[in-house]
C-alpha cells in the first residue's frame, strides 16, 4: 500500500540508509521502501523511505542546516519487558539515555520505548493507580514494568 504521509527526519551525516536499515532490523514487520541519492543526480542529497511495523517514515540527508531534537521522537509500545528491553539496549548502543523510557540513538533520532501496560497504569481510571504508576515512571530511565506494578500495588494495599 502505498503511503501519502510519512514523517520526514532530517538527517545531516549521510548515514540515513544505514540508520533505516538498522531500525527495519530492529523492528519486526519493517522494510526499506526505496533510496535514492547522488547516484540519481540529487547533489550531497539523498532520501530513503522505509516502513516501521506499517507506519511510513522517510530520511532526509541534506547537510547540516537542521537538527533532530527531542521534539519528534518515535514511540513503540512493546507487548512486554523483554521486547522493551531488547529494543533499549540496541538502540542505546552508541546513543543515550534520557528520563521515562526517552533516549537518543547512535544517529540523534529519539525514541521512546515502553511496555504497553505502563499505559494501562498510568492511564488508568483509578487516580491512585494511575499517580502511583506515573510516580514511579518518573524515577526511571528504562522503563522497569515490574517496579512500577510493585508501586500500584503498594497504594492498593
Amino acid at each position: 500500500m502505498a503511503h501519502n504521509i510519512r514523517t520526514c527526519l532530517w538527517f545531516r551525516d549521510g548515514r540515513g540508509p544505514e540508520a533505516a536499515a538498522f531500525y527495519c532490523d530492529l523492528i519486526p514487520n519493517s522494510r526499506v521502501e526505496r533510496s535514492f541519492g547522488a547516484d540519481a543526480g540529487m547533489g550531497p542529497f539523498s532520501v530513503t523511505d522505509f516502513t516501521l511495523a506499517g507506519t511510513p517514515y522517510q530520511i532526509l540527508d541534506a547537510g547540516p542546516h537542521f537538527t533532530l531534537t527531542e521534539a519528534v521522537s518515535i514511540s513503540v509500545e512493546t507487548d512486554d519487558q523483554a521486547e522493551s528491553d531488547r529494543l533499549w539496549d540496541a538502540l542505546t548502543e552508541g546513543g543515550e539515555e534520557s528520563a521515562c523510557g526517552w533516549l537518543k540513538d547512535r544517529f540523534g533520532v529519539s525514541w521512546q520505548v515502553f511496555p504497553r501496560r505502563l499505559s494501562e497504569l498510568t492511564m488508568n481510571k483509578d487516580p491512585k493507580v494511575a499517580a502511583a504508576a506515573m510516580g514511579e515512571m518518573m524515577k526511571q530511565s528504562k522503563i522497569d514494568i515490574a517496579a512500577i506494578e510493585a508501586a500500584v500495588r503498594a497504594v492498593q494495599a
